[in-house]
C-alpha cells in the first residue's frame, strides 16, 4: 500500500511515544512482561518493532525518522500549568525501555529526533513541513491530534485497534469522514478542549456542539464574528470562557517551526545487517532479526 505519488520518495515520521505506549500496554494486558536473562524488560521494545516494521513493509518509505518527547516540561506547561497534569507516571517496567528503543533505532540507522521544551508532535510537525517540500510525508501515530498536519503532501496514518490495522488520512478522506479541514481540527479542540491533555476549552461545549459550530462558521474567528447568531446559552459560554478558548487553541496547535536538525540523507533506510543483528542478539530477540530478514551474528 505504498502512498508514494508523483515520482517522489517518501519519509515515514514515527511517533515513538505513541508506539511505545501502545506496545507496552498491549503486551502488559496479557500479564506477561518479556525480559532478557539479565532481567531487563523488553516487551515494549519487542512490540514496538512489530508495529513499526509492519508499517515499514506496508507503506514502503525510502526514509524514516523517529520523534520523541524529552520530558513533561514544555512551552505548553509554561502557558498552562495543568497541561497533561492528569497523566500518571510511566510504569516502572516501561521507563528503562525508552533508552533501549532509541539504541535500537540507532542500530537501524534511523535518527532519533527531539527538542528541549517541545513535544514529539512539534518535532513531527516541523519535519513534515520541511520534508514535504521535496518528498511525500507519512506520519505514523495513534494520536488524532496529528490530523491537523494533513496536507496534499502529508498523510497521517492512524494505528487502529488490532495489529496491522490502519486508517490513512489525506485531505479528502479527512473531509469525507469528519467534514473538517486539517486547520479546523485545531479550532475544534479549542472549543471542546481535550481531557487527555487536560485543557478545558469552553466549559459546557462538548464535541457535538463544537463540531456543529466549526462546520457552520468555519473557524473560531468565524464563530466570534457571529456570536449574535448563536443561542443565548452557547454565546454566554463562549463569552465567559473566551480567554480559555484562545489558550486552548494555542495548546492544541502543533508547532511546525521547532529548531531540530535532521538531514534528509541521514534518514534514508539502509540497514547495516551486522549492527542490527548484533543489537537484537544482545536483546535476545532473534525473532525480530528474522522478521527483518537478517541472520543472527555467528
Amino acid at each position: 500500500m505504498a502512498i508514494s505519488q508523483n515520482g517522489k520518495e517518501s519519509i515515514l515520521l514515527v511517533d515513538g511515544m505513541a508506539l511505545m505506549f501502545r506496545a507496552f500496554y498491549a503486551s502488559a494486558a496479557t500479564g506477561y512482561i518479556r525480559r532478557t536473562k539479565a532481567g531487563l524488560p523488553t516487551n515494549a521494545v519487542y512490540g514496538f518493532m512489530r508495529y513499526f516494521w509492519d508499517a515499514v513493509q506496508k507503506f514502503a518509505p525510502s526514509h524514516i525518522a523517529c520523534c520523541w518527547d524529552l520530558g513533561s516540561k514544555t512551552f505548553r506547561t509554561e502557558q498552562f500549568a495543568a497541561y497533561k497534569g492528569n497523566r500518571s507516571e510511566a510504569p516502572n517496567e516501561l521507563i528503562p525501555q525508552f533508552s533501549v528503543i532509541r539504541e535500537v533505532m540507532e542500530s537501524l540507522g534511523i535518527p532519533n529526533v527531539s527538542c528541549p521544551g517541545y513535544e514529539a508532535d512539534d518535532c513531527i510537525g516541523t519535519l513534515a513541513s520541511k520534508f514535504s517540500e521535496d518528498m511525500n510525508v507519512l506520519i505514523l501515530t495513534g494520536d488524532h491530534d496529528m490530523l491537523q498536519l494533513v496536507s496534499e503532501r502529508t498523510s497521517v496514518i492512524i494505528m487502529k485497534k488490532g495489529h496491522g490495522n490502519y486508517m490513512v488520512y489525506t485531505p479528502e478522506s479527512l473531509m469525507e469522514e469528519k467534514q473538517l479541514t486539517p486547520r479546523q481540527i485545531i479550532d475544534l479542540k479549542g472549543l471542546m478542549g481535550d481531557t487527555s491533555d487536560n485543557y478545558p476549552g469552553v466549559r459546557g461545549i462538548g464535541e457535538k456542539t463544537a463540531l456543529k459550530l466549526v462546520q457552520e462558521y468555519g473557524s473560531v474567528e468565524g464563530i466570534l464574528e457571529n456570536l449574535d447568531a448563536l443561542t443565548k446559552s452557547v454565546r454566554n459560554k463562549i463569552e465567559t470562557d473566551l480567554e480559555m478558548l484562545h489558550l486552548s487553541r494555542q495548546l492544541a496547535e502543533i508547532r511546525c517551526d521547532v529548531e531540530v536538525v535532521c538531514a534528509t540523507d541521514s534518514c534514508r533506510l539502509e540497514l547495516n545487517a551486522a549492527a542490527v543483528a548484533a543489537k537484537f542478539e544482545e536483546l535476545e530477540m532473534a525473532s525480530i532479526s528474522s522478521m527483518l530478514g537478517l541472520a543472527a551474528t555467528p
